[in-house]
């Protein structure tokens, strides 16, 4: 086990104080940099735990906010402010774009290596990086199939990985097919995996509040999920000792 720090990190982003979780690995050198985005109840106990994991295979990780320090947790707030975001490209890149800022402020984050990957909303936003032109080494997303303005995917510069339940109502197969189809027509490096069985946030450990008809929490396809980014960081941003 290697020695991580963390630390907050708040800065301005969607007319918002935003309050993010840096992760950084032991050592003093560079590393490549991982940009971690949440579902849309907003950054939490989860993705901070991810992004620490990152750091202990030594990456520079950053869980960026969604809703100024704040945790959704009713769901009818969450699609309030979610659902007005999802529809706007533009407004999603200004909060990935300034989260990616601050990842690209640390002295430790390796500025020719760095990936986004991010669940639901999170994703969206990661994928909307990439459509806008953002040079990523990889992009992976969970619950996060949205599609781009027509011909905006042919300037994403990196492998797409994307994973979805198989019985989500939210990412159903004409998004599935929608978002496939986006990518194949823009010439990028994509894979799709589908998890049996799974419904939207699988990957998501239960809550203790209300959630969205049609999320589910599935242990065994969370890990996988898990492995399959980890994997596609060790492909396209390995970490070198």
């Amino acid at each position: 086990m290697t020695t991580v720090t963390t630390r907050a990190v708040e800065y301005p982003a969607d007319h918002l104080t935003m309050v993010g979780h840096l992760a950084l690995p032991a050592g003093t050198d560079r590393r490549p940099a991982v940009l971690i985005g949440p579902e849309g109840m907003g950054l939490g106990h989860v993705e901070r735990g991810r992004a620490e994991a990152l750091a202990e295979l030594g990456y520079v990780a950053l869980a960026f906010d969604l809703h100024g320090g704040r945790y959704l947790s009713d769901p009818e707030e969450m699609l309030a402010r979610c659902m007005p975001l999802l529809a706007d490209p533009d407004r999603m890149r200004s909060i990935g774009h300034a989260a990616l800022d601050v990842l690209r402020a640390e002295e430790r984050a390796d500025l020719e290596r760095i990936a986004a990957i991010g669940y639901g909303t999170g994703g969206a936003i990661a994928l909307e990086l990439g459509r806008d032109g953002v040079d990523l080494r990889a992009i992976g997303t969970v619950n996060a199939l949205t599609t781009g303005r027509p011909d905006e995917a042919a300037r994403i510069r990196c492998p797409v990985w994307a994973g979805v339940g198989s019985e989500d109502p939210i990412m159903p197969p004409a998004q599935r097919e929608a978002f496939t189809a986006e990518m194949q027509a823009a010439g990028v490096d994509w894979r799709l995996t589908v998890y049996g069985g799974a419904l939207h946030a699988f990957h998501h450990p239960p809550v203790d509040h209300a959630a969205p008809p049609g999320v589910g929490h599935h242990p065994r396809h969370a890990q996988r999920a898990w492995r399959d980014i980890v994997d596609l960081l060790a492909e396209c941003l390995p970490v070198t000792q």
